[in-house]
């Protein structure tokens, strides 16, 4: 039989990951999605009830407004938007000169009650991560369903149309992430900066679209996308693929390093994968940490160590991966 075990991701560092100064706050607002996409680490959609509470929400804006260091306010889902506090949020954050992040499907701006959602984000220079696993229709309507590569099309053409990816105070950057595999042949996201230049060739030429970024993200093994490689059974063969790529590079510019993963009841999380893993931040005494706590505490420096587990080879395999794309 093969050997299927894998080296402990704490092991495979010659020191303990420590974090660095919190300068990013990322908020999952909740579950609520108008899309089901299958490789959604979150597992989020439309069935979906989980979000934000009023009294977690006032929490954070009381964060956002205490602590000057948090430079970047980056907001997750779920679809963000579908959930209590988004635009408190995105005005708080403005309110005090952070840059604003909203990870967007783009499709929402069709839902009832969501159509002002492109000017408010342009009004108040939010800057929109969009999720775009290709530039071909079949691949994108086979990850996230029926349709969506040209309600994409469409809103980002809205959004060029504001001005986005063309004035500079207006950034839109695209996501990519590969395939989920279908055998044992896996591979990593192609090298960046040509595959961003692929990108902006053929949404250009075809669509008329333009935008700033790409990053490359790696599916890591959380959520659907471990359901999905445990019913292939290529859960355990990905994760050595991932670790028999690692890049001690990648380590230094980790993101689980300075930001702060809070979930829609106030826990915190080094990182979104851990925040799905409920893999809970640790304090220096080694008690799960809150917003309130943070809060109470006075500052953001609870932390000594990041919460590592074998998921963590995905960020750090080949050029690494995170919410900002390749690492090195």
């Amino acid at each position: 039989m093969l050997n299927t075990a894998i080296t402990p991701f704490k092991t495979k560092l010659n020191s303990p990951l420590t974090k660095k100064g919190i300068t990013i706050l990322q908020i999952n607002l909740g579950k609520r999605c108008n899309l089901a996409c299958t490789h959604c680490h979150v597992e989020a959609g439309p069935k979906r009830t989980e979000e934000l509470s009023p009294e977690i929400c006032e929490q954070l804006i009381e964060l956002i407004h205490r602590f000057p260091e948090i430079k970047i306010v980056d907001l997750t889902g779920g679809a963000p938007e579908m959930n209590y506090g988004f635009k408190p949020l995105v005005e708080a954050a403005k309110a005090t000169d952070k840059q604003v992040i909203v990870r967007s499907n783009l499709t929402i701006y069709f839902e009832d009650g969501f159509g002002d959602l492109p000017e408010y984000f342009a009004q108040h220079q939010v800057r929109v991560v969009a999720s775009m696993p290709c530039y071909l229709s079949d691949n994108v309507d086979k990850m996230r369903g029926t349709g969506v590569f040209d309600g994409s099309i469409k809103a980002l053409q809205w959004l060029n149309q504001l001005g986005y990816g063309k004035d500079p105070s207006l950034i839109l950057d695209l996501v990519y992430n590969p395939q989920l595999p279908t055998s044992e042949k896996f591979s990593l996201a192609p090298e960046q900066s040509n595959l961003e230049r692929d990108y902006k060739v053929f949404l250009q030429e075809h669509f008329g679209i333009s935008f700033n970024n790409l990053f490359t993200i790696t599916n890591l093994p959380v959520g659907r996308t471990k359901m999905y490689l445990e019913r292939k059974k290529l859960y355990a063969s990905y994760l050595q693929y991932l670790e028999s790529h690692f890049n001690s590079g990648t380590v230094e510019h980790l993101m689980c390093r300075d930001q702060l993963s809070i979930d829609y009841m106030g826990n915190v999380y080094d990182c979104d994968f851990n925040q799905m893993m409920n893999l809970p931040a640790q304090s220096y005494n080694g008690e799960t940490l809150t917003a309130a706590k943070f809060l109470e505490a006075g500052s953001l420096d609870l932390i000594s160590e990041v919460q590592t587990a074998a998921y963590c080879y995905g960020c750090t395999a080949g050029c690494g991966s995170s919410c900002g794309g390749a690492l090195v």
